[in-house]
């Protein structure tokens, strides 16, 4: 038997009344920035105590950093200190949780002393190294680092590695297909660990070619950039925006790991851009280096 009229108007009305109250139900602003703060906790979180991205703004660590090159670094391999809070909120200070020493050939994020700024660098010398730098030759515990030439390599030139000449003299040439490209001369060096990377080398004669000999305190590691002649790393004083000697290890905030992509400097706001100016080459490279 089919109801009545006047039930099913009842019944409607008692099924739009709650929607309608749901529809005027004030916002509970409360939970909602409580909800949002919940969520940047987290995310701060993450980046202080596991891992977070990182740009390469300058050329000190090409030939194997480019400018461009978005990173993850991670940051419990060495422990945790002051600096492994993102955006440095905590104030410098000694110490580290769980902390470990870098090995030979790491690439570590590290922050100067006194400063807030975050460079990135190669480990040279660790705790009670001896470090010297004769014409450009690096002498670790009296014994010079084991170098190897390799061919030139040919870095195609783009915006964000551009090859100006008061950088790379001489080096910017035309290739067989029409292209431009920086021809940097490339010394492989291998560590005591065994541990090989390349690095450039323009010649014997640069500001920080001769350096040392250098004694690295307990508690420290000396950094150096893979770019030698274009790189304020330990070598250089903080008056020269350097490291001034080696870096305490609570000033390490991690280790860097893969590359995830890069860019060529060409991205503009259109959305076009951004897929055409990706080094799609580069994308998923590993920053560990290997042993030969």
């Amino acid at each position: 038997m089919a109801p009545e009229a006047s039930d099913a108007a009842i019944d409607a009305d008692t099924v739009r009344r709650p929607l309608a109250e749901d529809e005027h139900k004030p916002i509970n602003w409360f939970d909602e920035v409580r909800g949002l703060f919940l969520l940047l906790l987290a995310v701060l979180a993450f980046h202080s105590l596991v891992a977070k991205p990182f740009y390469i703004p300058t050329m000190s660590m090409m030939p194997n950093l480019l400018v461009g090159d978005r990173l993850v670094v991670s940051k419990y391999p060495y422990g945790w200190s002051w600096v492994s809070v993102s955006f440095h909120l905590l104030p410098p200070m000694k110490g580290r949780i769980m902390g470990s020493t870098p090995e030979y050939g790491d690439i570590v994020i590290a922050t100067p002393p006194g400063g807030n700024a975050d460079y990135i660098k190669r480990v040279i010398g660790r705790p009670g190294d001896t470090i010297e730098v004769r014409s450009g030759r690096v002498i670790l515990n009296g014994e010079e680092v084991v170098r190897a030439v390799q061919p030139n390599m040919l870095l195609p030139v783009d915006l964000n590695s551009p090859c100006n000449a008061s950088d790379f003299p001489m080096l910017k040439m035309r290739g067989a297909d029409g292209r431009y490209y920086c021809e940097l001369p490339i010394i492989r060096e291998t560590l005591p660990n065994g541990v090989s990377y390349n690095t450039i080398d323009l010649g014997p004669d640069y500001p920080l070619d001769n350096y040392g000999p250098y004694k690295v305190p307990a508690g420290h590691v000396f950094l150096m950039g893979d770019n030698r002649d274009r790189s304020a790393d330990s070598r250089a004083s903080l008056e020269e925006l350097g490291l001034g000697g080696a870096v305490p290890l609570e000033n390490i905030g991690g280790r860097a790991e893969i590359v995830t992509f890069s860019l060529d400097g060409s991205t503009n706001w259109n959305p076009m851009s951004w897929w055409q100016s990706l080094r799609g080459e580069r994308a998923g490279n590993s920053l560990r280096a290997g042993k030969d």
